[in-house]
């Protein structure tokens, strides 16, 4: 993602270089966007991306070396247009783009999103079924 493309750039400069490039990082970045091409169905490719704008907040997480914090400032940057990897996996399976497997096998978090994946099929499944009347809605007694 956005915090492993970060680090990437400041680890190919020597480490006496580091700090500066941080720094100049810090106050020059406008934007990172980091992709992986996923298989798409039914055939072809599709861009995944994360994507984050350096905000104030970023900035400094970037100067002070706090690059492991950038995924929570990500999250919080929705209203930039900021998206993490994640997300935006979450969203082509949703939308029938990408397989359950590719989605967790791509995702940063594989076990959270298994059980999101496992969560939404089981909502499904029950939708299905009462939408076919086949089973009888529980009575509320007060």
């Amino acid at each position: 993602g956005c915090q492993g493309t970060i680090n990437r750039i400041i680890d190919a400069f020597p480490h006496e270089q580091q700090e500066q490039i941080r720094v100049q990082m810090s106050t020059n970045l406008i934007a990172t966007l980091s992709q992986q091409l996923i298989p798409r169905i039914p055939k072809g490719m599709i861009a995944a991306y994360e994507f984050m704008v350096t905000t104030p907040a970023i900035a400094n997480l970037i100067r002070e070396n706090k690059t492991y914090r950038i995924d929570s400032a990500i999250q919080t940057g929705k209203k930039y247009g900021m998206q993490l990897l994640d997300e935006h996996l979450w969203s082509l399976y949703e939308s029938g783009l990408i397989s359950a497997e590719d989605c967790v096998d791509q995702s940063r978090q594989p076990g959270q999103m298994q059980d999101k994946i496992d969560t939404h099929r089981r909502g499904r499944e029950v939708s299905k079924v009462g939408e076919e009347g086949e089973t009888e809605r529980p009575v509320l007694r007060t």
